[in-house]
């Protein structure tokens, strides 16, 4: 029985996903202290702080456009997924031993250049090798597991900080471990499928041009995202806020371990619910958590208030990511899958520069308060902009964007 007829999600969608959550623990524990020891440590601007943010994502998007349309060119995704993953892994002896933000920089733009390596084949894998009726309980489930990794990591970075005595360096040698069990299991767990439906086509010149052969719906999803990513910013600016607020520095991972919470508990049935329901209105929704959870950073004069705005953070998240992941999906051609969630991760993290740079800026100009601020104006525009919408079966485009959505 296919996993198809049994309802049941492929192995490989669980390896993938304890590989994510494996990486994430390590990474979380590593960027749950971070910006922290950027700030206080190595004396860094919350200026400089966003605009770092924002460079090393915005490289991680830029590379996912490559090695997506090279895994399309070769079909192969699992060598370029143990590439980056294994680039992350390296890259973490690096932070413990850093004295300049230098090496922070140069460690971090390495690490989310690993993650871009790895961003888009392990996304066209998860497409690969599950059936279209169950994508969306795919991506939810990889992410559910993702989210985890990112609640323990915090977890373990707080525990660690009280028996270690708040010591950053020792608690960030940590995070080495699962780096690197991440890598080893998915070496010896994952097996790339030997067919990919409609995929029999022979292989071509490498030409990014080809992207013009997509379809209206996938880039109408891409402009999705990318409204998505503007509305949100770092979770850098999580920590940095409870911190402002009188969080003392030991606990402070623990506005992650809230929000990772909430993601990791939501994603999967949020996920599986956008097989079967209006993805237009999960969207909606999605942004309105959003907008719940700015209003309450932005309020918050106590960390118990921002700890309610990291939850709300954590639910927008799961209702937003895996459903607009599974939509890129559904509309790309088959053959430029990795593409396709290239380009999308591409116009997504330049979006997410802009979106950090912003909050920085506004953060070290105006305060705390305005860079949340921000964040719910635009959410709040983006969300009035698509419960507005009311398709004209008349017109074309609007009948695309419909699909697209899939009301």
């Amino acid at each position: 029985m296919t996993p198809s007829q049994s309802g049941k999600l492929p192995k490989g969608i669980w390896v993938l996903g304890f590989v994510s959550m494996f990486m994430d623990i390590s990474s979380e524990l590593v960027h749950s202290l971070l910006p922290i020891f950027m700030a206080t440590t190595l004396g860094v601007s919350m200026a400089t702080i966003g605009i770092i943010e924002g460079i090393v994502e915005g490289a991680a998007a830029i590379t996912k456009v490559f090695s997506g349309a090279i895994s399309d060119y070769f079909r192969k995704r699992k060598f370029l997924a143990v590439l980056g993953y294994g680039l992350g892994a390296l890259t973490k002896p690096v932070f413990p031993l850093a004295t300049t933000i230098g090496w922070v920089f140069g460690a971090r733009l390495v690490d989310r250049i690993g993650k871009g390596i790895r961003g888009a084949p392990r996304d066209a894998m998860v497409a690969d090798i599950t059936p279209q009726n169950l994508r969306g309980a795919a991506y939810g489930l990889r992410q559910s597991l993702d989210a985890i990794g990112s609640f323990i990591g915090p977890v373990l970075a707080v525990i660690f900080m009280i028996l270690l005595a708040n010591d950053i360096k020792a608690v960030l040698w940590i995070g080495v471990i699962p780096a690197f069990l991440a890598v080893f299991l998915l070496i010896f767990g994952i097996h790339e499928p030997d067919h990919v439906e409609n995929s029999d086509s022979p292989k071509k010149r490498l030409n990014l041009s080809d992207v013009k052969q997509m379809p209206l719906q996938y880039w109408l999803v891409v402009m999705l995202g990318a409204v998505f990513t503007l509305a949100r910013f770092s979770e850098a600016f999580l920590i940095l806020r409870v911190q402002e607020l009188g969080l003392a520095i030991g606990y402070v991972p623990a506005i992650l371990i809230v929000m990772n919470i909430a993601y990791s508990m939501f994603a999967y049935p949020a996920g599986a619910a956008a097989d079967r329901f209006s993805a237009r209105k999960l969207l909606a929704f999605g942004l309105c958590l959003l907008i719940a959870a700015d209003i309450a950073l932005a309020s918050a004069e106590t960390p118990g208030l921002a700890f309610v705005g990291a939850a709300l953070w954590g639910l927008h998240m799961a209702f937003t990511q895996g459903l607009l992941a599974k939509l890129v999906a559904d509309t790309a051609l088959v053959e430029l899958r990795g593409t396709a969630f290239g380009i999308f991760n591409l116009v997504n993290g330049v979006a997410l520069l802009l979106a950090s740079a912003i909050a920085g800026l506004l953060w070290s100009y105006f305060g705390a308060p305005a860079t949340f601020i921000a964040g719910a104006s635009f959410a709040a525009i983006a969300a009035t902009g698509l419960l507005l919408y009311r398709p004209r079966k008349s017109l074309i485009l609007t009948k695309r964007l419909d699909a697209a959505i899939k009301q």
